[in-house]
């Protein structure tokens, strides 16, 4: 009896060191990408690290790890673990990047997006048929709601980057799943857009990146799920 014990209570800790070792072999490349990805776009960005760069890198170390570990608990010790933590590694980044930077590099969305399909090729998150509807399906929405605003106001509404970041929540999530990473991106941007108001820290009609709210819906639909 003792015997078992002491086995049901290491596999957890097994598989949670486990999952830990594997977030940071993700996440250490990852925060190096996110200083020199965006320069690769825009060589007017700032050549030194400023302090607001160190203290996102501390963060999204600190946020890869503690969600790696949610996702070593929700999947256990199953391939579908690993996909899961290299998805909220990626979102993570990427929802730095955008913070940071306002980019959304195609070298991270794009990869994130085919991975998310051969992920579901066994249906891992969501059959294949609802990833390529999903992918489908998630730029074309951007994509139309863009055009929508645009031939209205004369401005756009989103950057081609959340296209293609919605487009890898499909893939990931299947489409059933986009309404409420929408909704809930929508609600949270929506609340974090009026708490800096209130704070002077956004001027109205300043624009700010849709990016991060999309990845923290996309993450919490996965955990969620």
């Amino acid at each position: 009896m003792s015997m078992l014990w002491i086995t049901w209570n290491l596999a957890p800790a097994a598989t949670g060191c486990a999952a830990l070792v594997f977030a940071l072999l993700l996440a250490v490349p990852l925060a190096r990408a996110a200083w020199w990805l965006p320069r690769t776009l825009d060589d007017a960005l700032p050549a030194e690290p400023m302090p607001a760069h160190w203290m996102g890198r501390r963060i999204f170390l600190s946020a890869a790890a503690l969600l790696a570990l949610a996702c070593a608990w929700r999947f256990g010790p199953t391939g579908a673990a690993l996909a899961a933590i290299v998805f909220v590694s990626v979102l993570l980044v990427l929802a730095w990047i955008d913070a940071e930077t306002g980019f959304l590099p195609d070298r991270l969305t794009l990869p994130l997006l085919w991975l998310g399909l051969l992920v579901n090729m066994d249906e891992t998150f969501a059959p294949l048929a609802y990833a390529v509807m999903g992918a489908a399906g998630g730029y074309l929405a951007f994509w139309c709601v863009n055009e929508v605003f645009r031939v209205m106001t004369g401005r756009e509404a989103l950057g081609r980057g959340d296209f293609k970041l919605l487009a890898a929540l499909g893939a990931w999530l299947g489409w059933a799943a986009l309404p409420r990473v929408v909704f809930a991106a929508a609600v949270l941007g929506l609340a974090v857009a009026l708490v800096r108001r209130m704070v002077g820290r956004l001027a109205p009609g300043e624009a700010f990146g849709f990016g991060p709210f999309l990845a923290a819906a996309g993450i919490a639909a996965l955990l969620g799920a």
